[in-house]
């Protein structure tokens, strides 16, 4: 059985070129990277909490996460600027189409009443966003020494300009995109 990337690499690019008419294989859009990221917002008082999340998100990913800080003050949730309020990992390469191959042909069939990803989950741009309610989807991840469960936000950046062509992309790689009637 063909990867993610062997499928992009060995046929994506063939039918792309011939139904876009694209004379080089470096116009076919593809993606550039993988953005896996985690709100901790209600966890801020709980350092173990929070290390528990970072080891999560990096037994998913493979990589160390990246804590992010907060831009601006905002007193209605009691966040001042510069206050940890997030964890996010960036992965490209080798490391991007492994995820790939794990969130789609693992992790996305284990959610429960999974019909499929949504076209609006697809952007303007041919970005994909994803937000997963359970990280103990992943294979990774041993339900029994979960703690508390916590959903985080992929998002899947292409190069491919418009929706269509991001979606078509979507749909050449076999993501369970949900059929329309």
């Amino acid at each position: 059985m063909k990867t993610i990337k062997e499928k992009y690499y060995g046929t994506v690019i063939a039918e792309m070129k011939k139904k876009h008419k694209l004379e080089n294989d470096l116009q076919v859009p593809k993606i550039e990277k993988v953005v896996v990221n985690v709100g901790i917002g209600k966890y801020l008082k709980d350092s173990n909490m929070v290390k528990d999340i970072v080891e999560s998100v990096r037994a998913i990913t493979g990589q160390k996460p990246v804590m992010t800080k907060s831009r601006k003050s905002i007193a209605g949730f009691k966040i001042r600027e510069g206050l940890e309020v997030g964890i996010k990992v960036t992965l490209r390469g080798r490391r991007k189409w492994d995820f790939i191959e794990r969130l789609v042909k693992s992790a996305l069939p284990r959610v429960r009443d999974f019909q499929g990803i949504k076209e609006s989950a697809v952007d303007a741009r041919g970005n994909m966003n994803i937000g997963i309610k359970e990280h103990t989807i992943f294979p990774e991840i041993v339900p029994e020494n979960v703690k508390n469960i916590m959903s985080f936000q992929v998002n899947i950046a292409t190069n491919a300009g418009n929706r269509e062509r991001g979606l078509e992309l979507f749909k050449l790689l076999e993501f369970p995109i949900e059929k329309k009637d």
